[in-house]
This record gives C-alpha cells, sequence and structure tokens, in this order.
C-alpha cells in the first residue's frame, strides 16, 4: 500500500478542501445576496442564480438553506466586497474579489499572496478599467434575433450576443443582470441557463511563459486558500 496509499490519501484531501472551500464560498455569497436583496429566490433574481450555480456544482442543500435562514435572522456576520487590482507575473493585469468581514485582515492576506510571488498590489482602478465587468447569459437556442428582440423589448443594455453550436450567450454590463434575466425568463419561460454569472473580461491579453507561468499558478493557488476570497480574474494568456 505505502506510497500509493499515501498518494491517494492526499488527494481524497484536497479534494475534501476544495469542497469545503466551494461550499464556503457559495453559503457566503448566498447569505450576502438573501440579506441585502430579500431571501425569497423569485423577487430576488441574483439570489435565485446563486442557488441554481450551486445546486449545479452539487453544493448540499443543506448549506444552501443554512446560509439563507442565517440571513433571515437578521444578525450574523456584516460582510462586504473589497476588490483588489495589481500586477501578476509578467506584468498581467489581476483582479480579486472578496467578502469579508475584517478588510485589514483580508487585505493582509492578499497583499501576502502577492508579495510571495513577486507580484505588486495596485490602487483601485489601477486595472479594472482595462476589464469590462458583464452579466454572461448562456442557454441552449438557436434564434439569436427573438432574443435579441426580447431584451430590447425590455430595455436592456446588450453589450454583445453570440450564437455558435446551439448556444446562445448574451453579454451585457452587470448593472443590466437582473434585467436581462428577468427579460429571458418572461419571453421563453424557465431558461436552464448554462452560464450565470457576472464577471470581468479582459479587453486585451497578456502572454506570459516559462517562470511567470509558474508563478501565476502559485498566485492563484495562494489566493484560492484565502477564505474570504470569492473570485480571482486576470488577462494572462499562456
Amino acid at each position: 500500500m505505502g506510497r500509493a496509499y499515501q498518494n491517494r490519501k492526499e488527494s481524497m484531501a484536497k479534494t475534501a478542501d476544495a469542497k469545503t472551500k466551494l461550499y464556503s464560498k457559495y453559503a457566503r455569497e448566498i447569505y450576502v445576496s438573501a440579506k441585502s436583496g430579500g431571501v425569497d429566490p423569485t423577487g430576488n433574481l441574483t439570489l435565485r442564480g446563486l442557488i441554481e450555480r450551486a445546486k449545479k456544482d452539487q453544493v448540499p442543500a443543506h448549506v444552501i438553506d443554512k446560509a439563507i435562514d442565517k440571513a433571515k435572522g437578521g444578525g450574523g456576520e456584516d460582510f462586504a466586497l473589497a476588490r483588489y487590482e495589481g500586477f501578476g507575473p509578467g506584468n498581467c493585469m489581476v483582479i480579486v474579489d472578496c467578502l469579508t468581514d475584517n478588510p485589514n485582515r483580508t487585505i493582509a492576506d492578499v497583499r501576502h499572496c502577492f508579495t510571495k510571488t513577486k507580484c505588486k498590489l495596485g490602487v483601485a482602478g489601477s486595472v479594472s478599467h482595462m476589464f469590462d465587468h458583464c452579466a454572461i447569459l448562456a442557454f441552449t437556442g438557436d434564434d439569436e434575433e427573438a432574443v435579441l428582440e426580447a431584451l430590447m423589448m425590455a430595455d436592456v443594455d446588450v453589450t454583445d450576443i453570440e450564437n455558435e453550436n446551439g448556444t446562445i450567450t448574451v453579454f451585457t454590463p452587470h448593472t443590466e443582470y437582473a434585467k436581462a434575466k428577468q427579460a429571458l425568463t418572461d419571453t421563453f419561460g424557465d431558461v436552464d441557463f448554462a452560464v450565470d454569472e457576472v464577471q470581468f473580461l479582459p479587453q486585451t491579453m497578456t502572454a506570459i511563459s516559462g517562470e511567470d507561468v509558474d508563478m501565476l499558478d502559485k498566485l492563484l493557488d495562494m489566493l484560492n486558500d484565502v477564505d474570504d476570497v470569492q473570485n480571482v480574474y486576470h488577462n494572462a494568456e499562456v
């Protein structure tokens, strides 16, 4: 058994750690969304989207229910969004989104990740202006014109629509997320969204190679281990 068992044991531990991190991430986002926008997913489309994504990622129902019940109570932690921007290996651009109840702790943890990988944190706005903050909704379909018409009728500001291999992908400014999703569900019924997210999409890519690739992997791994980190975006292209 020996080494093979040890490798398997370590692999199982990493999988368990990854699941714990995933569950924690969703629980925190669901709690914040329910507390700020209401605990009813019918009226809170952001919450509904989070719950749907959590289920697709196999987050247990009790984790979701506990987060919503916690928000119903009105007490608990007071989490706030913290966004950090900086420059990664090869001068690529990095955005780190966090939900934190202790900004001093969080920025110290994030700065440590950057420092240990020879990267540099910047000031607010130093790189985000080179990203588009987009809502992305993708679902099965082929009638691009009908989708565009539904969105235009609802006065949704559409950035772009792609129709590829039987999948329609809608891009809108992040502020239009709820309105766009509501327009699509009102027109086409219970849409099964393959992608239902708000992301930062880079306007340009930065090519990296050699040691910079390894250092970027290390930076992303370290940031992923920080409890307060929810999402990391970058424009590195290997």
